[in-house]
């Protein structure tokens, strides 16, 4: 156990560096937690043999664990150790082996509240669509509040309460790209890209009102920030796709990006 990020950083930022792609979420959470410290701290876990550290489990209240760089072999005592010091983990989130296996091991009955698709983008093909982007500001922020919130409900419904558009601002603090697509000046679609961080970029929300769907827009604003983050210096653009919706996952796939792993998300039932 580390009782701060500064110990954690010593024994495993090289270790999660250098698979930027695998521990994106590790990353893109504890660059947050580093630069905008708020709310209740982090768990973080790191596992020893030998005198080598052979993996990490880290949760970042109020989401659930991440699994990413968890060993197999550790399950077990992964889930001693948060049940002593965690207890109040709502789930556990991760590539599909490592988390179903940790949801499985703690013995409580848990739903998979998500099934994604990680992509990383290949040759970047932007849409031909009608309408223009650009960069959003502050003065965006109350709309795009409104926006990460109408995502949220329909994509996570079991994610905790968040002010979502304190949630904006302080991405667009972190300096992460957020556009606007728009058609005669009226916004029809958002996408946000994290500031590359080992080289690596996620993009992410996405989201497209359901009057404006089914044009391309969504396309569109996904390509612009893409490519705002290849322009900021990033090798490995990623994003994640529900699995449960084809649309986007053949939409992602027709602007360049390639299908890598899938991941799977369980919350506890109380």
């Amino acid at each position: 156990m580390h009782s701060d990020l500064a110990s954690f950083d010593a024994v495993t930022h090289d270790r999660l560096a250098a698979d930027p792609v695998r521990n994106t979420i590790a990353l893109t959470s504890l660059d947050r937690v580093r630069r905008l410290p708020a709310g209740h701290p982090p768990t973080l876990i790191t596992f020893h043999r030998n005198g080598e550290v052979i993996g990490s489990l880290i949760r970042t209240p109020p989401w659930p664990f991440q699994a990413a760089d968890l060993p197999l072999d550790a399950v077990d005592l992964a889930v001693r150790t948060i049940n002593e010091v965690d207890p109040d983990a709502p789930g556990v989130t991760g590539p599909r082996e490592r988390s179903m296996a940790f949801a499985t091991a703690t013995g409580k009955n848990f739903t998979e509240s998500l099934t994604t698709r990680l992509y990383r983008l290949g040759t970047l093909i932007p849409p031909e669509v009608e309408g223009s982007g650009r960069l959003t500001t502050e003065a965006d922020v109350e709309l795009l509040g409104a926006w990460r919130q109408a995502f949220t409900r329909e994509a996570v419904p079991e994610a905790p309460e968040e002010d979502p558009t304190e949630v904006v601002r302080g991405s667009l603090r972190l300096g992460n790209g957020h556009a606007l697509w728009e058609i005669d000046g009226t916004p029809v679609a958002w996408a946000a890209a994290s500031l590359p961080h080992a080289g690596m970029t996620r993009v992410g929300p996405v989201y497209t009102p359901p009057e404006h769907r089914k044009h391309g827009y969504g396309a569109a604003v996904s390509a612009m920030v893409s490519q705002w983050a290849l322009d900021q210096g990033a090798a490995d653009v990623l994003l994640f796709a529900d699995l449960t919706n084809p649309i986007s996952n053949s939409i992602y796939q027709r602007i360049g990006y390639q299908p890598l792993d899938d991941w799977a998300e369980f919350w506890w039932k109380h």
